[in-house]
């Protein structure tokens, strides 16, 4: 069966209509949304972390302009700059999609002199900023930041703000206590007709010596009498008297000429933005929020606390008591400690802070007890923790039984595919062997739980890794966690294959990479490493030339003493196995899937479904790590499989790339990127070769889900979804699940019918609880089964 899985928490409304605002991406000298964007957060945040100094008493010298993601990071002190690429582009990407989510909805763009309810738009949205930030939840906060900078930037594209002589934001659009002033009533006119490069001068004089403020109308077929409109091809008010327009989008447009002021302006005043929550939130959670931090990753737990677990649990405390203790004020500092305890019918409660005092009091408080009849509820803490985590997390899931809410696979699957975090499942105990309570049935046996192969898939899929070990062994295996929860880890190769054979890979470790790292979790895998130099070495050998090999369970560990060069690996095993190595170093990449609009820029948005084999496949690439990386290749490599589909890469600019493969095969991929680096001074650019961790579905079948209304869900007031379901392969009928985070109320059709080759479309209903703490965030799942072959959840992510 296929299952597809939807998961929506915001508007989504995928049009192709072109832009109501700033280019997204510069094009022929004009700025966009996303360099507006780029250039406001790079100043902001260096300004920040100047300031911080300061007060410590430290010295940052400014790096050079133009600034670049690199080299704030680096005055900054970060650990690196991969959080920092990440959270500018979740604001940069939210930026853009306002476009395409709220097309028709002119308050987002300050059209047809919709003041008030555009300043609305804005005070309303930064008081949820400000309220998630309060709650600790950095990544929505910073995305609503996102989507709210689209409407202040549009501000001064679309108002004749820039026109009566100003060249400093204006104030009131982030203060609710402040009016706009003297703005044009519906009934007074505003401009002339006007054509082409003749409407500098359309805006009528009074307008402009009386200091009232106007926008133009844009996109209905109608507007009131005299009133100025947008202007451009999309705006069909601008054929209607009078005509022309007064936007400043781009240097093309109406008021083209007033383009670089309006810009330079809507820069400020995104500065200005950023500096009312920096205020808000004070400097150090200001500065996590943009993804800049000394800290490393997140250190998440989630651990079986039934009444066989009380050796894991023990085991548990003393390596994070290792961790906490070892890392307390350097770089390899946890930026956050979360903890989820499980069991059998409970989950939770979620412990997430920033103290490792405060965790290490949690941890030492649990206490094994309960889950008598084997199966626990896994899956659902590994849910709370894929939602709570940041993203690119690395989890860890501790167990000695199978997953009781096996209907949550599909969920949590697609949950790593959006966060693109890690999960690392290590099991212990003999699996099938814990006896059920007496006289109740046999759930173990029935559900075919013997196997923990579920936990196989979603630790492949993420690119973790599942650790059968005994009991007594899990000391010996613990030692993963300290390695996978150090800072700048990326991942030279990493495959899975599930009917074992003789096979051969290569790895490339380049001058940047440190602790190299071997993985292989399987039954008796059979090995050999070879070096660059040509020297083998054989896993039978525990201590050579080329490393030292350590086996617990089911998993090898080879720590490898580095050599720079292409690496070989000849495995030979009978049996399914995961290899993996990784290593240490700043170069590493973040990928997204995105989709190809018309329009007259460059009109890309994130994918808002897994990509399909029937249409061309696009993704935008960004190095991280150093300003003078270039991509030369990028590749889908079939993680159990030889199949590699090659890309052309175009660069972007600030270490962006578009990669266009074209149609893809079904199946599963990891991503391989290799390029060059030319920082060094004369010498020859260095190659280096990364890959994803998180692996990638190509699929026949997609899932799309658009919530009509606002955003913001009410008590007792239903929710509609609509979702669509497409398919390029058979047909039939497909059953249906709706479900959510919350417990709300729903109704949906239980069934469609799905016929080859076309798409079927459903309704599903949310009513929230009346005693819904406002703010809260909800996660709306729809989950789809459709006939064909086994498959994994396709996802729709929200937007």
């Amino acid at each position: 069966m296929l299952s597809l899985v939807a998961l929506v928490s915001l508007i989504i409304l995928i049009l192709d209509n072109g832009v109501l605002g700033f280019l997204r991406f510069s094009k022929d000298g004009s700025k966009g949304h996303f360099d507006i964007t780029e250039e406001a957060v790079l100043e902001t945040t260096l300004q920040v972390c100047i300031d911080v100094a300061n007060t410590e008493g430290q010295n940052v010298i400014p790096p050079p302009k133009p600034l670049t993601t690199e080299s704030v990071a680096q005055a900054c002190s970060s650990s690196g700059s991969e959080s920092f690429h990440r959270a500018k582009g979740d604001m940069k990407w939210k930026n853009v999609n306002v476009d395409i989510i709220h097309f028709f909805n002119p308050e987002y763009h300050f059209d047809n002199e919709e003041f008030v309810r555009g300043k609305k738009v804005i005070t309303d949205g930064l008081a949820v900023v400000k309220y998630k930030l309060k709650q600790g939840n950095l990544e929505d906060a910073r995305e609503k930041l996102g989507s709210i900078m689209h409407t202040v930037q549009d501000f001064y594209s679309h108002s004749n703000w820039i026109e009566l002589g100003n060249k400093l934001p204006h104030l009131s659009l982030i203060r609710s206590d402040l009016s706009f002033g003297n703005v044009a009533d519906k009934s007074t006119p505003t401009c002339q007709s006007c054509v082409d490069d003749d409407c500098h001068n359309n805006i009528l004089q009074n307008i402009l010596r009386d200091n009232i403020l106007i926008t133009g109308y844009f996109g209905q077929k109608s507007k009131p009498m005299g009133k100025c409109s947008h202007g451009g091809l999309a705006d069909l008010t601008s054929r209607i008297e009078p005509t022309g327009g007064i936007n400043k989008d781009d240097l093309k447009s109406s008021h083209g000429f007033l383009h670089a002021t309006a810009t330079d302006v809507a820069k400020a005043a995104t500065r200005q933005l950023l500096e009312d929550v920096r205020s808000f939130a004070g400097d150090r959670t200001f500065l996590r929020m943009m993804g800049i931090s000394r800290r490393s990753k997140a250190m998440c737990f989630v651990i079986d606390t039934s009444v066989s677990m009380s050796e894991d649990i023990a085991e548990v405390k003393r390596v994070a008591s290792v961790i906490i203790d070892s890392r307390r004020g350097t770089a390899n500092e946890p930026s956050y400690y979360i903890l989820i305890p499980f069991n059998d019918p409970d989950f939770g409660p979620l412990t997430k802070t920033t103290d490792p005092d405060i965790f290490k009091a949690q941890i030492n408080s649990l206490t094994a007890g309960g889950g008598g009849d084997f199966p626990e509820m896994s899956l659902s803490g590994l849910q709370l923790a894929l939602t709570s985590a940041p993203p690119s997390s690395e989890i860890f899931l501790f167990t000695d039984a199978v997953a009781k809410d096996t209907y949550l696979a599909g969920t949590v699957l697609a949950l790593i595919e959006q966060h693109k975090s890690v999960v690392h499942f290590l099991l212990t105990g003999s699996f099938g062997e814990r006896r059920r309570r007496s006289g109740e049935p046999d759930q173990a046996s029935q559900m075919g739980v013997l196997d923990p192969q579920l936990y196989r898939n979603l630790a492949q899929a993420s690119g973790g890794l599942a650790i059968q070990v005994t009991k007594a062994q899990l000391p010996e295996a613990t030692s993963i966690i300290s390695d996978s929860t150090s800072s700048n880890l990326v991942t030279l190769l990493q495959a899975v294959r599930n009917h074992g054979k003789a096979d051969h890979f290569s790895f490339l470790v380049d001058e940047s990479v440190t602790n190299v790292t071997m993985y292989v979790t399987g039954s008796f895998p059979s090995f050999t490493l070879i070096s660059p130099s040509g020297v083998s070495q054989s896993h039978r050998v525990v201590s050579g030339s080329l490393a030292t090999v350590k086996t617990v369970g089911n998993l090898n560990t080879v720590k490898m003493i580095k050599q720079v060069g292409l690496w070989a690996i000849r495995m030979d095993s009978s049996e399914p196995y995961h290899l993996k190595v990784v290593g240490k170093s700043v170069i590493n990449f973040l990928f997204d899937f995105v989709e190809e609009t018309q329009g007259p820029d460059l009109g890309l948005s994130i994918l808002n479904t897994r990509p399909t084999s029937a249409s061309n496949t696009t993704m935008m690439i960004t190095v991280t790590g150093s300003d003078s990386l270039e991509v030369t290749e990028v590749v889908l490599v079939e993680s159990s499989g030889a199949q590699e589909v090659n890309g052309s890469v175009e660069p972007l600019g600030g270490r962006s790339f578009l990669v266009r493969m074209g149609r893809v095969p079904v199946g599963d991929y990891w991503v391989r990127l290799s390029g060059v680096n030319s920082s060094r001074v004369r010498a020859a650019p260095i190659i280096y070769r990364r890959q994803s961790s998180t692996r990638v579905r190509i699929s026949d079948f997609t899932v799309m889900a658009v919530v009509t209304c606002n955003s913001d869900l009410s008590p007792e007031e239903p929710l509609s979804v609509f979702f669509t379901v497409s398919t390029n392969g058979m047909g039939g009928h497909i059953t249906i699940q709706a479900t959510n985070d919350r417990g709300f109320t729903s109704s949906f059709p239980t069934s469609l019918l799905l016929e080859a080759g076309t798409s079927a479309k459903g309704t599903a209903l949310f009513t929230a609880s009346t005693n819904t703490p406002m703010g809260s965030d909800v996660t709306l799942i729809v989950e789809v089964t459709a006939p064909g072959p086994a498959d994994s959840p396709a996802l729709q992510r929200d937007c």
